[in-house]
């Protein structure tokens, strides 16, 4: 039976490893170039008044400089742009030298002295992601960092205004939080621009500030919206690279129809198209350069400060961050233009299709298409150029001359960048009033490239195929080939609109003739949120894309598609098929955080069936026994999913409300923004479907931790025997009354002056002091009975055997050991190493509270506010209790009938209940471990 326990967990825990290892290293490697400072940098550290100062010790502001600007920055007598950078998580302020000196570099190509004041905030790199209680207070010392910055060009006679704030990681959450404080002046802020930041939720919610945090901002920005549709705020996501935080929490919350409130994935990024992870984001060249150029690109040339209009704030994020046409609107002055009459350097081409190179030697070059003849038979107009120059290119003749365009409309502001080549597409149904299309392939730099073009019928271009079913593991292919006779090809991806499929997809592409060809680009466009992801291929060749979504579909928007940017006269095969490890990937990275949830339903389900057994025989069973029958979905799955079916109803809602219950915990949204009012009235299903697959990895979790575990007892005590005086008891380790109340008081008293974190740490240890003591002595008494005298006995067939003496028997008058007395030990140990894996998991929620307030010691002896000081109280005194606990006093009590039954309905509502709220995995542990303290003393 235990070998079985042993390969099924074995079989789980190689399943966990597989989507682990998909989660983490299941991608493309880091393709983002490193950003490098050429001179040293430096930090000037920003006065604050003393009232700040006072409040904030651990906080501080800098200006990033280097070189020459550090020096002339060093009286803080600025003229610059301000920007402010925020580091997120455990982030350090000198992040912001990638951004700062990319800066640097850029004002030294500007005219006029244009150029940015790159501040940057020092949060003492404190785990605002796990430990909630700071963010207020961050977000406070940001208010007065602003201020302050603003206060240094108050020399000026055009001052800013405002500040524009980059924020990294929580960062970017503190930023939106400033609009919630009574005090803020939201002209202060018109510009955020966010890197990687969870702005739908959490990561993981392992404390109640968190939450509330979270509240107040979403309260602010989509219930008041209105009085913040002038603040433009941009976040970007890192793509499939960065496991700390998925993109598809990056999307901002927001109500629908809001245009300045823009989310993104960084591999749609013009100029971009790599993944980042979490902190690569920051110092991206490639991401950098686009947030550097924006910055530019939005400061007003009179006012020498950034635009106050969301209009022009939108068409440059848009122009750097979305589309990345050849200019800006803004720097189309003039409708029309006029075309040199040159005869010699225009041709007409009368053919489908056009594929020039241009010369070495510089020329000037027109080409002219007549829609006249081509309106009816095709609907667009497909032209692609590796000319990368954003010049126009492309042209609608409104005035011809002959076989030349005398004045034509400027056409190339639909123009998209993609990795090798810049992709224009035009519907002739908006050129009504154009008579001729004009191509322009002049090099007069002498620069040869590439110009292809042809006609195109929309619905010959398109094909659909369904992909396999998710759980077809791989088994089934759904293919189809693209004869290419033409330029571009859509693939419709039916039925692909979940999160949880996972595909590979590969493209093997063949050519009849072998020749220089411009590469392949295909596509992956998902029309509901910008996470597109481009793979460029040559011709001929085969390439693998990773078919995953960041964001479920909310509506009936189209299906993705892939677009394939093909060469001509060349096969194109397309086959997916399901990807089971990539599958596994998608549900941890979605639902990762239900797995500890299950872990603690696996234990708690395990110390109940501990108090089953001793209720039943007085004995209790083997703690690996207990953990790998902890699994039970039947008992936790079925029910769980019933009363999700109940919570749904509305009826139900309004008593729950009545009675102040919690709704049903669920996972944080995978719609994108905009949605998030339709989320909250039908949450998601199939995070439900996956329920067993994530009991299942969170019950392996518990079985091979809780081996971990009694290994390292072992170990430990093996360590510790030489230092302690052998004994032969089951009492050994426990306290007396009057020394567990004294203890039990000073650990309250610490936890409210200190951290309550603490307090549930020492007590662990105390418990833990027990368990090892059991195992010592468990090993004293085996050995003892090893050595011990042994009665002779005969045996059936004449032989004689060999009795341990018995308990009442004495050599040399001392009393030899028993069998009973080393089994009431190993009952005990097996007893207190069930409750020491279940007792573990309160100091490991509470791990982040303590390394905040330890990290912090040296400006403040008490963690503020607390969110394990309620918690400690009950908690300590539970750890102290058990220490005496045993399998005689347990088996005795009248309680313990009542007690056994209780760990199951609290798995029920703790599975309900905790998969957004980690925290309160605590109170149900606390539910469950109380009366079991009582117990053990009634």
């Amino acid at each position: 039976m235990k070998a079985a326990a042993v390969a099924f967990y074995g079989a789980a825990l190689g399943l966990l490893a597989v989507g682990l290892r998909e989660l983490l290293t299941g991608f493309e490697e880091n393709r983002c170039s490193m950003t490098y400072m050429f001179e040293y940098p430096e930090y000037r550290r920003v006065a604050l008044p003393r009232r700040v100062a006072r409040l904030y010790p651990a906080y501080g502001l800098y200006l990033y400089g280097e070189g020459v600007y550090a020096q002339e920055t060093r009286a803080l007598k600025l003229t610059g742009t301000p920007v402010l950078f925020l580091p997120g998580n455990a982030g350090s302020y000198k992040q912001a030298r990638s951004l700062g000196s990319v800066a640097l570099r850029k004002a030294e190509n500007m005219d006029g002295g244009m150029h940015l004041n790159v501040f940057t905030v020092d949060f003492n790199e404190e785990l605002v992601a796990l430990y909630g209680g700071s963010l207020v207070r961050q977000t406070h010392f940001l208010h007065e960092c602003i201020k302050a910055i603003l206060r240094l060009y108050k020399h000026l006679k055009t001052p800013p205004q405002s500040v524009a704030l980059v924020g990294h990681s929580m960062g970017g959450v503190v930023a939106r939080a400033l609009f919630t404080l009574p005090r803020f002046n939201p002209h202060l802020v018109s510009l955020i621009i966010t890197q990687a930041s969870p702005h739908m939720a959490p990561v993981l919610a392992l404390d109640p500030y968190l939450l509330d945090f979270y509240d107040a901002v979403r309260q602010k920005w989509v219930y008041q919206a209105n009085k913040l549709r002038n603040v433009t705020v941009l976040s970007v996501g890192g793509g499939y690279r960065d496991y700390q935080v998925r993109s598809g929490l990056t999307s901002l919350p927001c109500c629908p129809g809001d245009p300045n409130k823009l989310s993104l994935v960084v591999t749609a990024v013009p100029r971009t198209w790599v993944s980042t992870d979490h902190l690569s984001i920051v110092w991206c060249k490639e991401l950098v350069l686009a947030t550097v150029r924006a910055f530019f690109d939005l400061i007003d040339a009179e006012t020498r400060q950034f635009t106050d209009s969301p209009e022009r704030k939108l068409t440059v994020l848009n122009h750097h961050f979305i589309k990345h046409p050849v200019r800006m609107m803004r720097d189309v002055q003039n409708s029309s233009i006029s075309i040199l009459d040159v005869p010699e350097a225009w041709s007409e081409v009368n053919t489908l299709r056009l594929s020039y190179r241009t010369p070495k030697e510089g020329q000037l070059k027109y080409f002219l298409f007549a829609l006249s003849s081509r309106r009816k038979a095709y609907s667009h107009f497909y032209c692609r150029s590796n000319n990368m120059e954003m010049s126009s290119w492309v042209f609608g003749c409104v005035h011809t001359n002959g076989s030349s365009c005398v004045r034509a409309v400027d056409l190339s502001m639909g123009t998209e960048l993609l990795p090798p080549y810049k992709v224009l597409i035009l519907s002739l149904s908006d050129l009504a009033s154009v008579t001729h299309l004009v191509v322009s392939a002049s090099n007069l730099n002498g620069k040869q490239f590439t110009v292809e073009c042809e006609w195109q019928r929309e619905e010959s271009q398109t094909l659909s195929v369904s992909v396999p079913h998710v759980l077809s593991f791989g088994f089934t292919v759904s293919d189809v080939t693209v004869n290419s006779s033409g330029l571009l090809h859509n693939i419709q991806l039916l039925h692909f609109h979940q999160v949880y499929q996972a595909f590979r997809i590969n493209v093997v592409s063949q050519c009849r003739v072998n020749r220089d060809r411009l590469p392949s680009v295909y596509r992956i466009r998902v029309s509901w949120f910008r996470e597109d992801s481009f793979t460029t291929a040559s011709v001929p060749s085969a390439a693998e894309i990773s078919g995953m979504l960041h964001t479920s579909r909310p509506d009936d928007s189209s299906d993705v598609l892939l677009q394939l940017h093909t060469a001509p006269n060349c096969q194109y095969k397309v086959s997916l098929r399901t990807s089971f490890p990539k599958v596994l990937g998608q549900a941890l990275r979605f639902c990762g955080p239900m797995v500890p949830v299950y872990t603690a339903v696996t234990l708690l389900l395990a110390c109940g069936g501990q108090l089953s057994t001793i209720l039943k025989s007085g004995r209790a069973a083997d703690m690996s026994q207990m953990v790998g029958r902890g699994l039970q979905p039947h008992k936790i799955n079925l029910p769980v999913y019933l009363l999700h079916i109940l919570l749904s109803c509305s009826r139900f809602q309004e008593i729950l409300s009545i009675i102040s219950i919690p709704p049903e915990d669920t996972l944080p949204p995978t719609f994108p923004d905009g949605v998030l009012h339709e989320w909250a009235e039908s949450p998601e299903e199939w995070p439900h479907l996956l329920s067993p697959l994530l009991y299942l990895l969170g019950a392996a979790v518990a079985y091979w931790g809780s081996a971990l575990l009694r290994f390292l007892i072992r170990l430990i005590s093996l360590t510790l025997a030489p230092l302690h005086r052998p004994s032969v008891t089951r009492t050994c380790g426990t306290l007396r009354l009057r020394t567990q109340l004294l203890i039990g008081l000073c650990l309250t008293v610490t936890g409210w002056t200190s951290c309550g974190a603490l307090a549930i740490f020492a007590s662990s240890l105390l418990h833990l002091y027990r368990v090892l003591r059991l195992q010592m002595t468990e090993r004293s008494l085996s050995h003892m009975l090893n050595l011990a005298p042994r009665k002779q006995k005969p045996a059936a067939n004449g032989a004689v055997e060999a009795e341990p003496q018995s308990k009442s028997n004495e050599l040399n008058g001392v009393p030899l050991l028993s069998e009973s007395a080393l089994q009431e030990v190993r009952d005990d140990l097996q007893l207190h190493l069930s409750l020491s894996v279940l007792l573990m998991l309160p100091v490991m929620l509470s791990a982040p509270s303590l390394i905040h307030w330890i990290r912090n010691l040296r400006f403040s002896t008490r963690l503020d506010p607390d969110p394990w000081w309620l918690h400690s109280v009950p908690l300590i005194f539970v750890y102290l209790l058990l220490i005496n606990c045993n399998t005689l006093q347990l088996s005795n009590s009248r309680l313990l009938p009542v007690i056994s039954c209780l760990p199951l309905p609290l798995a029920i509502t703790m599975a309900t209940f905790s998969s957004l709220h980690l925290y309160r995995v605590a109170y149900f542990l606390s539910a469950a471990l109380v009366p079991l303290a009582f117990c053990c003393v009634l």
